[in-house]
């Protein structure tokens, strides 16, 4: 049973409220003054308190933040018969549930107080996902716990198990049908079907048959019926990437899709029902498409029930490491190599970078380097980080910015990576290193004396 307790300087409404809640099947404790109250929060737990706004010493606001510092999970209502805009808002700031006038209906209070502990078993389970996944590596088979991920891993656990389309919104590369995966394998679907379309990689005068298949005879080469991709996914979820280059025609016949749930065959006059959950997802502003005429507005606005944006990867760039670990096991695995880590100084080129491919980039560079390096450890001069295919030291500068850069300091991070780069060639050996970098042994061990003096 839920904890509740009732804060009031009125004996006549603690009582009521005690009985009142009592009867609800709460166990409901009371005390006459914030000053008890906070003795009572000191010693024990409660999932909820009802507390009157006007009482002597210290007021509803003083005892909420109180409340807050000690126990933030609590959820509070406010009760008071001096009502305003003004007071609910600071109410609510201070991290109150609600707020209700003294002239209260019960069923009012009693709807209140359920959805309040409804909202804060919610909350609860969050604090326990997002701590789960924030420890984690990833999610699914998602990979990154940067504060931008877990936010998205937290809105996927909640929209999961809903029927609600969902439209996932993100540049390429970005990993929109990982999420749409996760989505699905954490529905009560996740044994039916996942199906996946791409609209744009298709011929516009196949889609339609691949999108909801045709019945014999239909056009030339139709020798059979064929079931379309709705149909395969029926009971599942069907994933439509790159939905804004899905053609007029077709976009009003997935508008039935999405409102009747029913479609027709090519060449059929039946309606098939089907029971699917539709995920988009673009890499577009469909809001633009929309207003310049190119998607339909009423399509939009039903795919667009829950929109998800998946942030790029310059913007989450503490994910890089763990992704570049990821991807090393990973090709290196496939590649039948013993290559298990990156240098530092090939990695601090990767943090630099800013990845307009996005995650599929940073793949596509780790499984280059792999099939590249003849160490076991991946170098900077076998990171192309570059759209363009081919081989050589990738060079990026710091960003200049209005207050300007320290050269010095600069140079010695440019020097000092490549010293650490041509000891690791060398496998540590100071004379081979130099070398490599072309100067005399003693020269090389003064740069790195001076080096390794600098703050």
């Amino acid at each position: 049973m839920a904890k509740i307790l009732v804060v009031d300087d009125d004996q006549g409404m603690r009582e009521f409220l005690e009985i009142m809640l009592t009867r609800e099947g709460y166990r409901v404790s009371t005390a006459g003054d914030s000053g008890k109250a906070l003795g009572r929060c000191r010693k024990e737990k409660f999932d909820l308190i009802i507390t009157d706004l006007k009482m002597p010493k210290m007021d509803g606001i003083g005892f909420l933040k109180e409340v807050k510092e000690l126990a933030p999970e609590t959820m509070v209502i406010l009760i008071t018969a001096y009502a305003s805009g003004e007071t609910a808002v600071t109410a609510m700031k201070e991290g109150a549930y609600d707020y209700i006038e003294k002239d209260f209906a019960i069923d009012d209070l009693k709807r209140i107080v359920r959805n309040a502990l409804s909202a804060k078993g919610v909350k609860q389970d969050d604090a326990l996902f997002l701590k789960e996944v924030g420890e984690a590596l990833g999610f699914g088979k998602m990979v990154g716990n940067s504060r931008e991920m877990v936010k998205v891993y937290a809105t996927i656990k909640k929209v999961a198990d809903t029927p609600a389309n969902v439209l996932i919104l993100g540049e390429s590369g970005t990993g929109k049908e990982l999420v749409a995966q996760a989505i699905h394998e954490n529905s009560s679907r996740r044994n039916m079907p996942f199906v996946v379309i791409n609209c744009g990689g298709i011929p516009e005068n196949l889609l339609e048959s691949e999108l909801f298949g045709y019945i014999k005879g239909a056009f030339t080469g139709a020798y059979s019926d064929k079931a379309g991709l709705f149909e395969i996914a029926h009971g599942g979820t069907i994933f439509l990437d790159e939905i804004a280059e899905l053609p007029p025609l077709l976009q009003v016949k997935l508008l039935r899709v999405v409102q009747e749930k029913t479609f027709r065959r090519i060449g059929g006059t039946e309606d098939n029902r089907v029971d699917v959950r539709i995920i988009s997802a673009t890499n577009q502003s469909l809001t633009d498409n929309v207003k310049t005429g190119t998607f339909r507005e009423d399509l939009y606005y039903r795919l667009n029930v829950i929109p998800l944006h998946l942030p790029p990867l310059r913007e989450r760039k503490e994910d890089i490491p763990v992704l570049t670990t990821h991807f090393i096991e990973k090709y290196s695995r496939e590649f039948g190599k013993e290559i298990k880590t990156i240098s530092t100084y090939a990695l601090e080129l990767l943090m630099k970078y800013p990845f307009p491919g996005n995650i599929r980039e940073l793949e596509n560079i780790i499984e280059r380097s792999i099939a590249l390096e003849t160490s076991n450890i991946i170098l900077p001069e076998n990171l192309v980080l570059s759209k363009e295919m081919g081989q050589g030291q990738a060079t990026v500068l710091p960003e200049l910015t209005d207050e300007g850069l320290n050269l010095n300091d600069e140079l010695a991070k440019f020097e000092k990576g490549l010293i650490e780069k041509a000891l690791e060639k060398a496998g540590g050996s100071k004379t081979r290193a130099a070398e490599l970098l072309k100067i005399s042994y003693d020269s090389l061990h003064y740069r790195s004396e001076k080096l390794g003096k600098r703050p």
